[in-house]
């Protein structure tokens, strides 16, 4: 009878989380964390405070660990295997997009490095006040090592002149700089593989606004397990930027009839960038 029970919860919560997406259980989930972070930051504050010899501090992973805890190099060598504790890549110390491209390069942190022709960083101004984020390189790109540079490079090219934007003022990327073999959507674990980069550029970038182009980015991007219909329309945050979403070029050139709602979709944005940019100025 509780085994019965304990699926039709299961089922329920399924079916609420389907209909009201993430949010519904990001409260409950954070305390939780929060817990067990706290207690885990008591103990290895009470194993450290104790030796007498202290070198140098060492960051903690991003978590509810909110300090820095000051450990001797033997207490060190044995934490630094603890799962909330990871050293810095070079990368991430990167002052400029050019310094940062060449250090991630040649990145085979998932399997799409093996099958790729040309690693796709990203193209347009390193100062942007917007930012345009897509899937994925496609075979053109795959082959130029450039984004968007195909049929929907083409298509997204006309979209931005259209709203007042020139390809060269904005700054185009991807979640994954790969091409996904047969221009399949790339798999979780790839854009996880991925995404610290693109948020590494949006750090060094500070754009303003971020137009996802496509579904596939904006889960990725925005982490959010809802509908295009859904998305569409509505303004997020990330990194301090405001993010809209619309359909990806490919799909338009797909399907035809969607440009009407896409049209509408970028007036939306230009509209947001001008009170944002133009009203006020960028910081």
């Amino acid at each position: 009878m509780k085994e019965i029970l304990k699926k039709q919860l299961i089922e329920v919560l399924k079916d609420q989380k389907e209909i009201f997406g993430d949010e519904l259980f990001q409260d409950n989930l954070l305390k939780r964390r929060t817990v067990v972070a706290e207690d885990t930051k008591q103990s290895i504050y009470k194993d450290v405070k104790s030796h007498s010899k202290v070198s140098e501090p060492l960051n903690l992973k991003k978590s509810n660990l909110d300090s820095l805890v000051f450990i001797s190099e033997e207490k060190k060598t044995k934490l630094e295997g603890h799962s909330f504790f990871e050293k810095k890549e070079d990368w991430e110390n990167s002052k400029n997009l050019e310094e940062l491209n060449k250090l991630i390069c040649n990145c085979q942190k998932c399997s799409l490095g093996a099958t790729r022709n040309k690693f796709v960083f990203g193209s347009g101004n390193p100062n942007a006040d917007v930012m345009a984020i897509g899937e994925g390189p496609g075979a053109d790109e795959d082959a130029q090592g450039l984004p968007f540079v195909g049929r929907a490079g083409k298509l997204l090219t006309d979209i931005l002149k259209a709203i007042k934007f020139e390809r060269e003022e904005v700054y185009i990327a991807n979640i994954v700089k790969c091409r996904p073999p047969g221009n399949r959507t790339p798999l979780p674990q790839e854009m996880d593989s991925c995404m610290p980069y693109l948020k590494k550029q949006i750090e060094l970038i500070k754009p303003r606004l971020i137009l996802c182009l496509g579904l596939t980015a904006a889960h990725g991007l925005l982490k959010k397990k809802d509908s295009l219909t859904n998305l569409r329309g509505k303004v997020f945050e990330f990194e301090n930027a405001k993010v809209m979403v619309t359909f990806h070029p490919a799909a338009l050139l797909r399907n035809p009839n969607w440009k009407r709602d896409c049209w509408e979709d970028v007036k939306k944005f230009r509209k947001l960038y001008d009170d944002l940019i133009l009203s006020n100025g960028k910081n």
